[in-house]
């Protein structure tokens, strides 16, 4: 089974813990045999025997010895119960650390692509109540089988010492019981799954509705949305209950056949006592003992059923733990010292879930150059700057940074030369210092004063109750676009990058500050290449070169003049945005 092979790699570090467990897993149940096989002693000398009060007289010592036994071994196996319920617990939360350490390691090492299939609500399932079902199975399951199995495996033995025609007549319901949680096991799979399905979804739609709780309240959705959520948690219900039906339609058999068992031991461990095939501290052993074959029994299908719940969830954890990035840092990867920043787009195309989205594109851009990007919604803006850190890989052509693939490069050496501002703003619930100096922890207390300065969000940071230690929410909650965004532009230029791409950075600033803000990138203090995704005229006219797109491919490109004289789209955007302008006017 590729689940507990799995399992077994992670205990890697506490293995030797998990056997000692195991081992005392089966010595308890020696233990276990200990109370009656002494009491069995006592009543056959002390109470049964025909000179039982002469042997009180006589053995006075050995009925001693026998009760402190009992009591001792009484003690000895709670202690011994104790440690294996901790050795299992230590073991299994160490590999619940390793999986989940592991798995987290993985989930952010994934290409782009990874986060456009996998919905956050699933991978968070993944991370939790999947991860809690496997530690189950490590700290609850695997305990419970072995105990059941010792368990019933040495009152068998004892029973066929004692009597082997007994032990026939007590285990003849046992091909029943096997058979059932056969039945059991098969039925069980398939609706763990889809309950499990039901779980990623009601956890998917709560996380959707938290992050996008905005959205819902500006158009007034909350009943739409709680009957939404209340549907997804009805379908989640119902699957619920059909994996416990489907449990409880086998519990009953399980439950009666093993009762039966008592009635068996009354039966014929009364008829063997009478015929004298056995003492009667045998038949009071064999009497306290039922239950240890009963139990397991009986315990049988709800291991069986937690073993189905913890395959679904194994399933689910193993497709991302061993899921491999497809864009990676190859062998003998080339890593700079540091980055000039000239870039270099050949031919490039590139394909999304069979779309083209980027055509034959090409172009060059020189270090310190500012270039601009415009282009109507849907053009490939977006998806031509994230070429550039190998977000994705090209279908067709190359990328290059100072003469060199990006796919020679290390990823972390690239990425780390290369900083993003972008439109959609994402914030952590941290203080504003700890937001800006994201990329770098140790920057200085002044220096992240002075790129909020240069972002032109100085004024308002100040403002705040606590000025850089303000705590923001969740995703800037609290703040305006603008806000948000000032704070992303100080965050993007704080780790002073040999290439700036900044995605329509200022669109939710007024056009005060956006001046504010492009005469900072003007004079930043290091040199750096500015890639500029913009909507605005007044934040792509002064770059050193303006790329228009269209449909994927570059219909224009030039400098400010040199495309109002062409009088194409870059014309036609001018004069939408500085209407009553003469026409030609700079």
């Amino acid at each position: 089974m590729f689940q507990v092979k799995w399992m077994w790699e992670n205990l890697k570090g506490y293995r030797a813990r998990y056997i000692f467990a195991m081992i005392l897993s089966v010595a308890i149940n020696g233990l276990e045999l200990a109370t009656p096989i002494l009491s069995a002693l006592i009543v056959d000398n002390f109470i049964s025997a025909d000179n039982a009060v002469e042997n009180v007289k006589n053995q006075r010592g050995y009925l001693i010895f026998l009760l402190v036994a009992i009591v001792l071994f009484t003690v000895l196996k709670s202690i011994t119960r104790y440690v294996c319920c901790m050795s299992y617990e230590h073991a299994s939360q160490g590999a619940i650390y390793r999986i989940r350490s592991k798995l987290f390691r993985n989930v952010q090492n994934q290409d782009i692509s990874f986060y456009d299939s996998y919905r956050t609500g699933d991978l968070m399932t993944r991370l939790t109540g999947d991860l809690d079902m496997v530690r189950h199975m490590l700290a609850f399951v695997f305990r419970g089988l072995i105990e059941s199995s010792t368990l019933l495996l040495a009152a068998v033995v004892y029973f066929f010492v004692i009597d082997w025609k007994m032990a026939i007549c007590i285990l003849a319901l046992t091909p029943l019981i096997f058979i059932i949680s056969v039945r059991l096991k098969k039925v069980a799979g398939p609706v763990h799954m889809k309950a499990r399905e039901k779980l990623s979804a009601i956890n998917t739609a709560a996380q959707e509705n938290i992050s996008g709780n905005r959205v819902v309240k500006a158009f007034a959705r909350e009943d739409y949305e709680i009957e939404k959520f209340n549907k997804i948690s009805e379908e989640y219900a119902e699957a619920n209950k059909k994996a416990s039906l489907k449990w409880l339609n086998y519990s009953p058999f399980l439950e009666g056949i093993a009762l039966c068992l008592s009635a068996v031991m009354l039966l014929c461990g009364g008829l063997f006592l009478i015929f004298d095939q056995i003492t009667m501290g045998e038949y009071i052993a064999v009497s306290g003992l039922v239950w240890a074959v009963s139990n397991p029994m009986k315990n049988l299908g709800m291991y069986v059923n937690d073993t189905q719940r913890f395959m679904a969830s194994a399933m689910k954890i193993i497709d991302i733990y061993y899921k491999k990035p497809t864009i990676k840092t190859p062998e003998n990867a080339y890593e700079p010292s540091s980055v000039n920043g000239d870039i270099e787009f050949k031919n490039v195309s590139f394909r999304y879930d069979g779309a083209d989205v980027l055509k034959d594109v090409s172009f060059k851009i020189n270090h310190g150059e500012t270039v601009a990007i415009m282009g109507e919604t849907g053009s490939g803006k977006t998806t031509l700057v994230n070429l550039i850190p190998r977000f994705y890989d090209v279908s067709n052509g190359s990328v290059s940074v100072d003469g060199v693939d990006v796919k020679d490069y290390s990823l972390k050496a690239l990425r780390e030369s290369i900083s993003m501002a972008t439109q959609d703003v994402f914030l952590y619930s941290d203080t504003i210092d700890g937001n800006i100096a994201y990329g770098d922890s140790d920057l200085p207390e002044q220096e992240v004063e002075e790129y909020a300065s240069l972002a032109c969000a100085t004024e308002f940071i100040e403002k705040m109750p606590e000025g850089y230690d303000t705590i923001i929410g969740e995703r800037g909650v609290g703040l305006s676009g603008g806000q948000k965004q000032r704070i992303s532009l100080a965050r993007a230029m704080a780790v002073r990058p040999s290439i700036l791409i900044l995605d329509d950075t200022t669109s939710a600033v007024d056009m005060e500050t956006e001046s504010y803000i492009q005469n900072s990138l003007k004079n930043l203090d290091y040199d750096c290449t500015k890639i500029i995704i913009a909507q605005r005229i007044s934040s792509a006219k002064d770059a050193d070169k303006i790329i228009v797109l269209d449909d994927g491919k570059i219909k224009e490109m030039g400098t400010h003049q040199e495309l109002l004289k062409k009088k194409g789209y870059y014309y036609d955007v001018f004069m939408l945005q500085n209407e009553g302008f003469e026409r030609g006017e700079k």
